[in-house]
Parts: structure tokens; sequence; C-alpha cells
């Protein structure tokens, strides 16, 4: 058996790869970078720290489990020149271009080239394929270069900026070392607020469903990730954007008297669309002037003080004064 570490998106991913016989070690990137604070300046371990703490804060995890298997992961990480050669094994999607990103900086400061670094990442949900579908993968296996890496490190830093003007940037930048790293750009862009309604992609698209008269919390998220062409998100981030549409005040969706959304849910959760909600999507009101901001996009944290939106039209961030 080979003498590899395959790091990968999540768990489904390691299974999958164990049923088709991938030598090696396996270990799996389990963070959602695209929700919660992602600031500048911090090493692996003290990001770590934050990115646990925001996790738990959400309550998707007991405490102590996720701090563990942050400092776990770490720990494999860096215990790479064990290795005769470490396999990026990412998807095209926001969530995976994001890990891709954060380890391919991470590479490049901390190794001195003597590592055996290749990537594997193609537009198939790995967590989706058969066993010799994903074996098939290795006929897309690269080198990393200098290109790859100073492209991450760009990215990354971009994204970890307290500004989200560089992220912007690079929209007009060539990306071509990491083809979807562009699609993954633009992505996260349209998760700032919209200039016209205060929504960001997701919200939208949520609401609209549910004034569509979709009710049932699960086929909401159903029809949700239909619109998307690269899915990225999962149940439990689209529920912590209907609990912020419900608990908004005044609220923009609602619950029958006496009810609370859960995941899992309960058949007797249905939701449907306020007064507001239909006064937002008419484009009559804007969320921003309703909601208290307290959010946090990479290493910008939007509050009343610091709003920024995203113009798709004219793919453009605009400052709120």
């Amino acid at each position: 058996m080979g003498n590899f570490l395959n790091i990968t998106n999540g768990d489904s991913a390691v299974e999958i790869m164990k049923e088709a016989n991938i030598p090696g070690v396996f270990l799996p990137w389990r963070d959602v970078l695209h929700e919660g604070p992602v600031p500048e300046q911090l090493s692996l371990e003290k990001l770590s720290e934050v990115r646990a703490q925001f996790i738990i804060g959400h309550g998707w995890g007991k405490p102590e489990n996720v701090r563990k298997s942050f400092i776990e992961r770490d720990n494999e990480l860096k215990s790479f020149a064990e290795y005769e050669k470490v396999i990026l094994w990412f998807e095209h999607d926001l969530y995976d271009q994001l890990q891709l990103l954060q380890l391919l900086d991470w590479f490049h400061i901390n190794t001195t080239g003597e590592l055996k670094l290749t990537i594997i990442c193609t537009d198939n949900y790995l967590g989706m394929l058969a066993p010799d579908e994903m074996k098939g993968l290795f006929e897309y296996e690269e080198t990393v270069t200098e290109k790859h890496f100073l492209l991450a490190n760009k990215a990354w830093s971009a994204f970890r900026s307290s500004s989200p003007e560089r992220w912007r940037d690079l929209l007009n930048t060539d990306t071509t070392a990491l083809p979807f790293l562009k699609g993954a750009v633009t992505r996260m862009l349209e998760e700032y607020p919209d200039c016209s309604n205060g929504l960001s992609r997701t919200a939208y698209h949520a609401l609209k469903i549910i004034s569509e008269g979709e009710k049932r919390p699960g086929r909401i998220f159903a029809r949700y990730q239909e619109s998307e062409t690269r899915r990225f998100l999962g149940d439990a981030s689209f529920w912590v954007i209907l609990h912020e549409l419900l608990e908004s005040k005044p609220p923009l969706i609602q619950l029958p008297e006496g009810k609370e959304l859960t995941l899992p849910t309960s058949p007797d959760q249905e939701l449907s669309i306020a007064l507001t909600g239909t006064e937002v999507l008419a484009g009559k009101r804007n969320w921003l002037e309703i909601v208290e901001l307290d959010r946090w996009i990479g290493g910008v944290h939007l509050t009343s003080n610091n709003m920024w939106c995203w113009n798709s039209s004219s793919n453009s961030l605009v400052k709120q004064t």
C-alpha cells in the first residue's frame, strides 16, 4: 500500500475511497469556511480555535468533540513529511474551493519543495461517486506547481482580508491554475446582502420558494439545492438562514403559533411567507433596514457600521454609508 496522505472534503468521500481501495491514510477536512469568521493573520492552530468556537456556537457538535477534531486534523496535516505523497481530493463548489485554498496556502508556507504534492479536482461530487468512479479520478491527478501555490496564497489572503475588495478583484485575475476558483469567488460574493433587497442569494431563493407555496422545510431545502449549479450548502447552514428569516423583527417567514423550527423537522413544521417577506421580495423594503446585521464572510465582519452589499448586475461591491 502506498504511503500516501489523502486529504478530502469530508467523511462521505473517505468512505467511498476506502471502498475503492485507494491506498494510504485519509484526512477529511471538515470545515464550512463559507460560514463564520476566517480572520487574517492567524496561524493554523489559532484559526482552528476560532473555527471550532464558531461551530460550537451553532450547536453543531459537542464542544469537546469539535475541539478534539480540529486538533487531531491539524496534527495529522503537520505530519505530512512522514508520507511519500500527499493528494488533495476536492470538488468544484464553494465549500471545497475554500478548503483547497487553505490547504495550498498552508503547504506553500510549510514545505520546502521536497514534498510530492498532487491535486485531483473535478466537477464530480466525491460523496456521490461509485467506488470505481472514484478510482477513475486518478486520471485527473496533477502535480501542484508554483502557479497553484501563488494563486492560492493570493486568493486565501484576499478571502481573509477585512475588506471584500481584494476577493472581488480576483474576478479580474488569471485563475486558470485553479479552474473552478472564479466560480467560487462569484458565489461567495452572492452571499453578501443584495443591494436591492438586502438578502443573500441563498436567503432570497429560500424566501421565494416559500412564497410559491412550499411549506415543508426539507422540501424547501431540496428545491433550493436545485437552484445551485454547484451545490455547496448543507442543511444545517440552510436552517441557520431560515431561523434568521423567522427571527427577524418583523419576521419574513412564519410558523404556526407554538411551533419551532428544528433539524430534523417534524410534519407539523410548515413555513409561510409573512407580509414583510412579501414586501422584501417585491423590492418595497430592504432587509438591511430591518435586521441587525452581525455576520462574517471570511475576514469581513458585516455590521451596521461595516455594511457591504453586492450588485449582481454590475458585479460590484458597494459599501453602505
